[in-house]
Order: structure tokens, then sequence, then C-alpha cells
């Protein structure tokens, strides 16, 4: 019966999860802090970056490098609330759980040793380059044999 319950009311309409968002928008506390932190972090800071640079992009669009106060105010509060967003959408229930859920994937995976790297790149650029090499020979041949036919 809990799993009923559970059920409808997380798969209710997405008008009500978009109210939700909204909502979380506003409030300060982090949802889960101490799970998922590094990829939550790195997300937040990435997110931060494009709000940054899109700001920045809006000031040079608006003129600021001539001085402008408007075009300085106006890209400071979009930067801000960029930062806010971005802070705000990682502490969003959902999105939250998946970033924590890809943590959680992360440490499971097998990362390989330095030397495996090492010998795995090595044997990538050597089939690069042999393969590079067979193409520029059949294109030499295919615009020999073209240029005799004409």
């Amino acid at each position: 019966m809990s799993k009923e319950k559970a059920v409808s009311s997380g798969s209710s309409g997405s008008s009500s999860s978009g109210s939700l968002f909204l909502q979380g928008l506003f409030q300060y506390s982090p949802y889960k802090p101490s799970q998922g932190r590094v990829v939550r972090q790195v997300t937040w800071l990435a997110m931060a970056v494009v709000a940054a640079l899109a700001a920045f992009q809006l000031y040079i669009a608006f003129g600021g490098t001539g001085g402008g106060t408007k075009a300085s105010g106006l890209a400071a509060l979009l930067c801000a609330a960029g930062i806010w967003f971005s802070y705000r959408t990682v502490n969003f229930a959902r999105f939250a759980d998946f970033l924590i859920a890809v943590e959680a994937e992360m440490k499971k995976v097998s990362w390989p040793t330095k030397e495996e790297l090492k010998r795995s790149s090595f044997v990538v650029i050597i089939v690069v380059l042999l393969l590079a090499a067979v193409l520029f020979l059949f294109d030499n041949v295919w615009t020999a044999l073209f240029t005799l036919i004409k």
C-alpha cells in the first residue's frame, strides 16, 4: 500500500514537478548534503561557469566595455541569478538523487593503472597513424587513377 502511495505521489504531472522545482529555488538548505558531494560540486561549478560566461557575453553585447553601468549591473544580476539557479538545481531532489547515483557508480569503476593507460594509449596512437597512412595511400592511388582517366 505504501508503494502505491509513493508511486502515485511521485508520478503526478509535470506541472506539479515544475512547481516543486520553483519552490525549491527559494530554499537555502541543501538536499542530502553528505551524499554525492564531489559530483554535485563539479556540476555546480560547470553550471556557474556557464552562467558567468553568459553574463560576460551579455555585458559585451550591451557595450559594457564603454563603461555602461546598466550593462554591468544587468550582467552582475544575471551572473548572480545563474549561480543561485545552478546551486539550487544541484540540490533539487530528483537531480540530486541522479548525481548521487552517478557518484556511487563512479566508485564502482575499475580504473586502469598508469602502465595500462600508457600501453593502451600507445596502441591507439599507432593504429590511428597506420590507418592515416593507409588512407593517404588509397587517396593518392585513386587520385592518380582518376587523373589518368580524366
